[in-house]
């Protein structure tokens, strides 16, 4: 495999420069593990990981896999499959910080996990992400609390949202419609939030778990 033994002439655009042959390696044995040794991966091979079913997300984690934004792509929508550079694109978003990252790369680094981060809860792919979208989500990730009773759950979620449109627009008006949340906003709603600890995806050991926060 060339791109496993770093002559992949896209390995920069995905990975710090510091990635190993042996990173990779293992990257693409769990591509073939997903894929069984197919070419591409496909929605359903995704079904072959037992952790990921319990995620109370899951569907959004398996979509932004396949949506064409994370893809790098230009145009909207989803891919029915991806191939092993994709799969790197995204498991770009996961990368850790690395120790020599400027001031610009950092901002960018970030930016660009809060991007995947923000296509998840975009499910109608238009830009913004209105506050039923936000609101759905909030309510998708309380539901795998089984201690959490469903009105509970869904008061929360109320509550995240008129949060998520103070935050963005302030003190709204009793006439003012808030049309969503734009990735600036979306910016503003992550500021000071660690956002490299809170999105991650342990993805990479046979035993899979994946998690997104």
């Amino acid at each position: 495999l060339s791109c496993a033994q770093g002559a992949h002439p896209l390995l920069p655009l995905f990975f710090p420069l510091t990635v190993t042959s042996e990173q990779i390696e293992h990257l693409h044995r769990r591509f073939k593990q997903l894929s069984r040794d197919q070419l591409t991966i496909r929605k359903e091979n995704f079904d072959s990981i037992p952790d990921l079913e319990f995620n109370p997300i899951r569907g959004k984690i398996v979509h932004a896999f396949f949506d064409k934004r994370n893809l790098r792509q230009e145009s909207d929508g989803l891919a029915d499959e991806i191939n092993f550079e994709d799969f790197l694109t995204i498991m770009s978003y996961f990368r850790p910080i690395e120790m020599n990252m400027d001031e610009e790369q950092l901002d960018r680094f970030r930016k660009e996990k809060l991007k995947f981060l923000f296509h998840m809860y975009d499910s109608d792919h238009d830009g913004k992400i209105t506050l039923q979208e936000y609101r759905n989500v909030v309510e998708e990730l309380l539901s795998g609390n089984p201690h959490l009773e469903k009105e509970s759950a869904r008061s929360i979620a109320d509550g995240a949202m008129m949060e998520a449109a103070s935050i963005c627009v302030g003190q709204m008006g009793p006439d003012q419609v808030y049309e969503g949340i734009t990735f600036e906003d979306f910016l503003k709603m992550w500021q000071g939030i660690d956002i490299e600890t809170k999105m991650h995806v342990r993805f990479l050991n046979m035993e899979t778990i994946a998690h997104c926060y």
